[in-house]
């Protein structure tokens, strides 16, 4: 009672974007702060405990777990390399960026809107992740799951379609630059400690020239992700 007493003295537009989260939920946060600090990207709160990124290690350990159940269950047969890619191909940032952008997270992550990259950037994938790490902590890992499989997986990802999806930019660019004489690398351009983890920043370089930048916690997905920018940018 007390909650809703609070929920209806606050502003107006502190309750539509309560009402918005609500929706994106399916269900009424216990723990509001838990909430407010997934969807707070470091560009406005830049303390560890007020932004998002360690909410996001978190979640995107138990949604990588989640989905690793899910298709352990759902392929009885399959072997390692099967699961493992299907699982890298429901999970990359990508996906879950598009996942996040569907659901609405754009709408209510609070970041510096005044930085353009950001707006086109994939930190709602990030966001999404934070998110899972929120409804984790603050409501268990049944409810987790049971979020992940309804809100994510039957919703947004068409695992069928998934099975012959190619997600290998790296691949795919190289297929290119030998197709037309060009020399492609993938050069480690920054490598930092951000909250106790390696920050690797990965550029993919055609002749010389650097066409795209990634950021990720290992090389290989830095590069992966400067792959896919590289790929979309040259109309691959």
């Amino acid at each position: 009672m007390f909650f809703w007493i609070q929920y209806l003295r606050t502003k107006k537009s502190e309750r539509t974007y309560f009402r918005q989260l609500c929706n994106v939920l399916g269900f009424t946060p216990v723990n509001l702060n838990l909430y407010t600090t997934a969807l707070s990207h470091r560009s406005i709160r830049e303390n560890a405990d007020e932004n998002n990124e360690r909410l996001e290690y978190l979640g995107d350990a138990i949604l990588s777990g989640i989905v690793a159940d899910y298709l352990f269950k759902r392929y009885p047969y399959k072997g390692e390399g099967f699961l493992t890619e299907m699982r890298s191909k429901m999970v990359n940032r990508a996906t879950l960026n598009d996942i996040a952008i569907k659901m609405g997270l754009k709408k209510i992550t609070l970041f510096n809107k005044s930085d353009g990259s950001l707006k086109v950037s994939q930190i709602f994938g990030n966001t999404l992740e934070a998110l899972v790490g929120a409804i984790y902590l603050d409501r268990g890992y049944d409810r987790t799951r049971n979020w992940v499989y309804h809100r994510m997986i039957t919703t947004h990802m068409f695992v069928e379609d998934l099975e012959n999806l190619e997600i290998n930019h790296k691949n795919k660019l190289y297929g290119w630059a030998n197709k037309n004489g060009k020399v492609l690398e993938f050069e480690t351009l920054d490598e930092k400690m951000e909250n106790g983890r390696r920050l690797f920043r990965v550029g993919a370089v055609v002749d010389g020239e650097l066409i795209s930048e990634g950021k990720a916690y290992n090389k290989k997905d830095a590069s992966q992700v400067a792959a896919q920018l590289a790929v979309e940018k040259l109309g691959i």
